[in-house]
């Protein structure tokens, strides 16, 4: 036990033994600096700046550009780069996808891959005659006022029009004699107009041209957007006068018919008219004659 008191006296005398270190001029060995020190005193002052040094390299690195240079770290120019293509990916997949979406219904207007539903007209007129709730309808004064005021205000209103969408006309692309009508059973969703080569077709109504290409089976294609949407086609012409993306009036020009696709059988116009994405019978709203 006394050895071991003894050895650490011995020990703490070490470390705190006194020491001078003193810089000396070399030519006149001038004393110019002097300080005391111990053994403790140089290993808490070595350790010190050591962990200042390590927390000073580690706040250089976290903190400004210079990580970039060591190994293993990324730019953080790379990174907002990759953050803004991971940006573009994604809208340019949303986009894509409603490309997807809207080819697949030009598609369907130009196959005419449209399915029919059937339905018995009797059994819906006489399930409204016997609707409890129109039989009970009854209109009042006040609600005949109310009504009367209304449409005086909105047929002033210069922000919203009270129109019909029933009013919206339609004019004739062509004239002439229909070779072929319009009918469902035959998937024939369209009329066929005889009409000679090179007559002019035109615009039905004022729309936007959706489709102005060549197809093996229709020849030179035109698909115009309307109001309402509203989509009329012109198949089988012997050229076209627009591009996709042109913006048409009724009765302009758009095409020149022809006998043009291995589904013609002779100079005409194939003309279809599509509704909310279903097809519609030309001449309930058209008279080419």
């Amino acid at each position: 036990m006394a050895k071991k008191k003894k050895k650490e006296k011995k020990i703490a005398k070490k470390l705190l033994h006194k020491y001078r270190l003193v810089i000396l001029n070399e030519d006149t060995f001038e004393e110019r600096f002097a300080i005391k020190l111990t053994r403790l005193n140089v290993f808490v002052l070595t350790s010190l700046s050591a962990i200042f040094l390590v927390f000073f390299t580690i706040l250089l690195i976290a903190f400004t550009p210079l990580r970039e240079y060591i190994p293993g770290y990324s730019s953080a120019k790379l990174k907002k780069e990759a953050s803004v293509l991971n940006y573009k990916t994604d809208s340019l997949v949303q986009e894509l996808e409603l490309n997807k979406r809207y080819y697949a219904s030009i598609r369907k207007v130009l196959t005419g891959d449209v399915s029919t539903v059937e339905f018995n007209r009797d059994s819906i007129i006489e399930a409204a005659k016997n609707d409890v709730d129109i039989l009970q309808i009854t209109t009042n004064k006040e609600d005949s006022l109310l009504r009367e005021k209304v449409e005086k205000e909105d047929k002033y209103n210069l922000f919203e029009e009270s129109t019909n969408q029933n009013s919206f006309v339609l004019f004739p692309p062509v004239n002439g004699t229909i070779s072929e009508e319009y009918n469902i059973e035959d998937k024939h969703f369209a009329v066929d107009v005889v009409v000679a080569n090179d007559t002019p077709v035109k615009a039905t109504a004022d729309g936007t041209v959706i489709f102005a290409e060549w197809t093996v089976e229709t020849g030179y294609v035109v698909i115009i957007e309307h109001n309402q949407e509203l989509i009329s086609v012109y198949k089988h012409n012997s050229a076209i006068t627009k591009s996709q993306g042109d913006l048409v009036k009724a009765g302009e020009v758009i095409a020149m018919s022809g006998n043009t696709g291995e589904l013609s059988t002779g100079p005409h116009l194939h003309f279809e008219l599509w509704s909310k994405g279903y097809p519609v019978n030309p001449t309930n709203f058209i008279d080419f004659q």
